[in-house]
């Protein structure tokens, strides 16, 4: 077998290599890169779903980011449990072929209750009076302690949030070394999400300072551990799940059903909360595409038509129709509905601020009913941002309950989204292979990365490389 890592530099297109990532563009120079043609929705947990096992999202079932869970008649984001997951994924393929086959998943989505050897993934540690801690979640268990003892902490509140910075990724790439000089698998799985944050809030601008220090940070992370790996005879495959691309007009389509009297909302102590029950129809959004979902089959027509109209929605699809955008399942909405480039939708159900639930204005990535990238900006009514939130955890230490309510409800200072099929393939996702391809491609499909692993890992492996 030849050990393969395969690095997923998330928001990592053709037009941003160059200049600002020297490191990445050798690797493109001695190899090959393709344009990756990606899955709709083009959102993390579902592409990264196709790479893994290499089936279209009806045939494996995970439909968004987050969906209606029918049975529970709750809307759920980022579950972590790989049962959630329909098919053979590719470490299990790998088993089947040569049982001395492993293989760690470093924080690609649904890495908990799988049957890989390694794996590590964000678990905070909620308390009972409200406090989050930093923490993550490894296979197996011990390894946590390993990992805490060598290179810190997990630092979550660098990895989602308006505080993020590169010290994740940096953190994952660190983890990445050490379970390739320890653990020493055969197929190593990354994850490394800073550049996909930076995009959001600034959309795919080289201009933008920012922008460019984004590209040079994970150019370096990335850089590192693609030259460890090779040192230590790893084949290398660079691959990113979707590009971003610049938007200006968020959409709030729960707004509007509620307009319409298809959305039912529940008053709690002074706040507005959707109510999946009482509704007639609600939307889940997920960056540029939303599931909405319809009590009553003959409210799909009207509700339909009402979305139809509205400025910036390009594309709605409803039953066997969603088999062509490959969502044809039951956990799909009645209806998928898709922006046109230029915007995106959010989740935003109120219409007055003052009623909105007390976890809209903070990072709560699991009670909000839909995805929410104002979570990367602190509310820009805040005079002094840095002072606010040290008087929030000041309280906290002092045993006091604090609302960590320093979140915005401002969409319009998201800059980048996705999900959408992208125009232009140099604003889309890639893949780089370390060596230069002779199969003809001009193009791959992400449900095709399962099988290019499986051939560089056992068809073309060298006889003295890897394992």
């Amino acid at each position: 077998m030849q050990s393969l890592l395969i690095l997923n530099i998330v928001g990592l297109t053709p037009s941003l290599l160059g200049a600002l990532t020297p490191r990445l563009s050798a690797l493109v120079a001695s190899g090959n890169m393709l344009p990756l043609k990606s899955v709709a929705p083009a959102v993390t947990c579902t592409v990264q779903a196709t790479i893994m096992t290499g089936l279209s999202p009806q045939q494996h079932g995970i439909v968004g980011n987050g969906w209606l869970f029918r049975d529970l008649a709750e809307i759920w984001f980022w579950r972590q449990s790989n049962k959630l997951v329909t098919g053979e994924k590719i470490w299990e393929a790998g088993k089947a072929r040569d049982p001395k086959f492993t293989c760690a998943n470093l924080f690609w989505w649904y890495n908990m209750a799988s049957t890989h050897d390694y794996g590590i993934t964000p678990r905070p540690i909620y308390k009972a009076d409200g406090r989050k801690l930093p923490d993550c979640y490894t296979t197996p268990p011990a390894w946590r302690d390993e990992l805490t003892q060598k290179i810190g902490a997990f630092p979550l509140f660098q990895f989602w949030g308006p505080a993020t910075t590169i010290k994740s990724s940096l953190w994952i790439a660190d983890a990445a070394k050490l379970a390739i000089t320890e653990k020493n698998p055969t197929l190593t799985m990354v994850y490394l999400p800073h550049l996909d944050y930076d995009l959001q809030r600034h959309g795919p601008d080289l201009s933008n300072p920012a922008v460019q220090q984004s590209l040079r940070d994970i150019d370096d992370v990335a850089g590192d551990l693609i030259a460890h790996a090779q040192k230590a005879g790893r084949r290398v495959m660079v691959l990113s799940e979707y590009g971003i691309t610049a938007v200006d007009r968020p959409i709030h389509l729960n707004r509007i059903l509620r307009e319409a009297g298809y959305l039912t909302v529940r008053e709690e102590d002074g706040a507005e909360l959707l109510d999946p029950i009482a509704s007639s129809a609600y939307a889940v959004a997920d960056h540029q595409f939303a599931h909405v979902y319809i009590s009553r089959p003959e409210l799909i027509a009207p509700v339909r038509r009402l979305l139809g109209n509205v400025a910036g929605v390009e594309g709605i699809w409803a039953g066997s129709e969603r088999a062509a955008i490959g969502l044809d399942h039951p956990r799909s909405g009645e209806l998928v509905v898709m922006a046109d480039k230029r915007s995106w939708f959010t989740y935003y159900y109120w219409q007055d601020d003052a009623l909105a639930p007390d976890f809209a204005r903070t990072v709560e990535i699991h009670r909000k009913p839909g995805y929410d990238p104002a979570e990367l900006f602190v509310d820009t009514n805040i005079s002094f941002p840095k002072l606010a939130v040290a008087w929030r955890l000041g309280k906290r230490m002092l045993g006091f309950r604090s609302l960590m309510n320093v979140i915005g409800l401002d969409a319009s200072l998201v800059q980048g989204s996705h999900g959408r099929p992208v125009d232009d393939a140099a604003d889309g996702p890639l893949l780089i292979l370390d060596r230069p391809s002779a199969d003809g491609r001009n193009e791959v499909h992400a449900a095709d990365i399962k099988d290019i692993a499986l051939k560089i890992m056992f068809e073309n492996a060298n006889s003295g490389a890897g394992k």
